[in-house]
Order: C-alpha cells, then structure tokens, then sequence
C-alpha cells in the first residue's frame, strides 16, 4: 500500500506537520509505505503560477496516482485552511482521488476553528472525487507539544487516542478498498472472449 502525505503549513515548525509525523511512523509500522510533502517544499513560483511542467509537482502527480490514500493536514487560518494547500489541490486533475481513501486533519488555537475541516477542507477534497473520506481530526494547539532537543513531540491522551483510532480506520479503509481494474486486463479480456449473438 502506498499513502501520499500532505502538510499544509509554511512553518518549519508545525503542529499539523506533527501530526502527520506520528501518522506515518504509526502507517510504516503497519508495512504500509508513505512518501511525504509539505507546501514549503515546492517553489512558490511553481503554486502561484500553476507550473505543472515543475518536476516537483510532476513528482506529486504520479505518487498520488499511485497512492491507495491520501494524508493531508493543514493549520486552520481565518477560519479555513492554509492558501498555499489550496494552490497544491488546485494543480491536482478533476479527478485526482478518486480509488483514493482520505484522512484529513487540522489543527487550530480554539475549538472555534473544528468546523473548518468540515466545512473548508473537505468540500474541495470531494471536488477531486474521494472514493472514501473519513471524519477527519482536528486539535488544539494546547493538545500538541514540540518535542525539545532529542525528545518525541507529544499529544495529550484524548487526542493520541483519537489520531490512533482514526489511523486504523484509515488502514481498513485502505484494505477494502477497491482495486481499479487494468485496462489492458480489461482490453484482452474482451478481445480473447467468446461472443455469440
């Protein structure tokens, strides 16, 4: 299985990027492989000029073609999530998740900012047709500590207990999902069928 990771926040130092973090070492122990993107790695040239010639988004592209699932997490800015994720989902095609199982999560300095995920993020997610999009999390900033020096970042046990049940609703998700069919399967198939009228 193979999962695309995206994070939403221009910052070095990010609670949503920790989220992400604690989710994919957690998808790694599983078997499952995560290849991991964040904003600030691309040009921001290439975003605000749409350059899909740009190897790092042609990059993008395939992995998430590829992917099984989709990990994307983002701060909660005025109420929505961060402009320069959308400048990603805007480069991505129409139909960019579909077959795709997606976990979406934010995080924010109040509960005030919970709906945000719901009502921002997740409506241009099923605009790339989802096959199956999850509830979703969202946190607190309080609910998040960097880790210092060497030392693990932590979550409160509310939210680690929230993140690791979503976690494995994401990895079932995943395991049932529906395989595309080849369409060369698809093409012999029919070419070397028996056909009567």
């Amino acid at each position: 299985m193979l999962v695309v990771s995206i994070g939403g926040s221009p910052s070095q130092r990010s609670r949503s990027a920790v989220l992400l973090d604690l989710s994919k070492r957690w998808l790694q122990q599983q078997g499952v492989e995560v290849v991991s993107y964040q904003v600030r790695d691309f040009a921001a040239e290439d975003l605000l000029h749409a350059r899909f010639d740009s190897p790092k988004v042609i990059d993008l592209l395939q992995q998430i073609e590829n992917a099984d699932g989709l990990l994307i997490a983002t701060p909660v800015y005025k109420a929505s999530f961060a402009g320069a994720l959308k400048t990603i989902l805007d480069l991505l095609p129409e139909r960019a998740l579909s077959h795709k199982v997606v976990l979406p999560m934010a995080t924010g300095g109040s509960i005030a900012h919970m709906l945000a995920v719901d009502y921002a993020l997740k409506p241009v997610l099923s605009a790339l047709k989802a096959q199956e999009m999850l509830h979703g999390i969202f946190a607190e900033d309080s609910q998040i500590a960097y880790g210092e020096g060497s030392a693990q970042p932590q979550l409160v046990p509310v939210l680690e207990k929230r993140l690791h049940e979503a976690l494995e609703q994401f990895y079932s998700a995943l395991a049932r999902r529906p395989k595309p069919l080849d369409p060369r399967l698809l093409n012999e198939r029919l070419l070397s069928a028996r056909w009567s009228i």
